[in-house]
């Protein structure tokens, strides 16, 4: 099977922000995994497919407002109508408060804030991409 792989990349805002210190709750990463899964389903079967459920999911590192994370996701293993995922969230770049309003760092390593792994659904009448 060629690897399948999808990756958004996106500014967390102020509204992301859910606790003090501006910092966003680490649903918003597994919310972003959806997405990334989505996309996945799109170009493996011609459809959004379900999310089934997650086996695993990793908070390593705290992500605030004002970083850019890029979520990754690779299909792993394909059965009948499932989708086996991994998924990796990365801080590429940081906000910079202490030197200024608009000062922002690109980090010369991401930091991986979270891992995640699930199996997604399509059913077999809604699959469109022959295999």
């Amino acid at each position: 099977m060629e690897e399948m792989k999808s990756l958004l990349r996106l500014r967390m805002s102020a509204k992301d922000a859910h606790y003090g210190g501006n910092l966003v709750d680490g649903a918003h990463m597994v919310h972003l995994f959806g997405d990334v899964a989505t996309e996945l389903l799109i170009k493996c079967d011609g459809d959004e497919g379900l999310f089934c459920a997650y086996d695993n999911v990793e908070f390593l590192a705290p992500v605030y407002a004002g970083d850019y994370i890029e979520a990754e996701g690779t299909i792993t293993k394909i059965g009948n109508t499932s989708r086996k995922m991994t998924f990796e969230a990365r801080k590429v770049i940081i906000s910079r408060p202490d030197i200024n309003d608009s000062a922002a760092d690109v980090l010369a390593e991401p930091v991986v804030v979270c891992r995640a792994s699930g199996t997604c659904v399509v059913p077999k009448d809604k699959q469109r991409i022959a295999r």
